[in-house]
């Protein structure tokens, strides 16, 4: 199953720059963007928090559709603390990474200033721990998810994204589904700039 959902993707990801690119060169416009990410995964008790860096790189097809793809790295854990004076968030470099490679449509309401959007992607996830033990390497901390394992990824979701000329900010929210023994649903959320020309 992983070797023929890894074709696929392979397939989709050699298959369609060729016909990106001519559609690009028809005028339509082509959007780079960095984002922070926030992945909360809900598989452990207690909850998992990540945080993270990524990239976007979408070619138009029509104005009100794109085709997207994306990578994210998560490689610090987040803490939250409630005090009497108020609530504290702590990023702390965590053994367990997370990396995100997710591709697929964008379905959006035109190409104005503001704009809202939908989109679905499917792709991989991967959990890595290292033990900073040389000889050991990469082992499993979270169950059958690990080993450096890619797990077959869904991503529903949607935001919106605001331009000035050719910069914006984007903002998204969604549910980031990889499958190990069941769906296993974990939100997801990203913001930063975007370039669009």
């Amino acid at each position: 199953m992983k070797r023929i959902v890894l074709s696929a993707v392979l397939v989709l990801c050699f298959a369609s720059p060729s016909f990106v690119f001519a559609q690009a060169l028809k005028g339509d416009h082509v959007e780079v963007g960095a984002f922070a990410d926030y992945f909360r995964m809900d598989r452990t008790s207690p909850t998992l928090n990540y945080a993270g860096l990524g990239g976007r790189l979408a070619f138009n097809l029509r104005p009100s559709a794109q085709i997207e793809a994306e990578m994210a790295y998560d490689f610090d854990r987040s803490y939250t603390n409630t005090f009497t004076d108020g609530v504290t968030v702590q990023l702390v470099p965590s053994k367990t990474h997370v990396l995100h490679a997710l591709f697929g449509p964008k379905f959006q309401t035109g190409s104005g200033r503001f704009r809202l959007f939908a989109t679905g992607k499917v792709g991989l996830i991967s959990f890595t721990t290292n033990t900073q033990n040389p000889p050991t390497g990469f082992t499993s901390a979270l169950g059958a998810v690990g080993n450096g394992n890619s797990k077959f990824a869904l991503y529903p979701g949607g935001g919106v994204e605001g331009f000035v000329g050719p910069i914006g900010l984007r903002f998204e929210v969604g549910d980031d589904i990889y499958f190990d023994n069941g769906a296993r649903n974990n939100i997801r959320v990203s913001f930063g700039p975007t370039i669009r020309f």
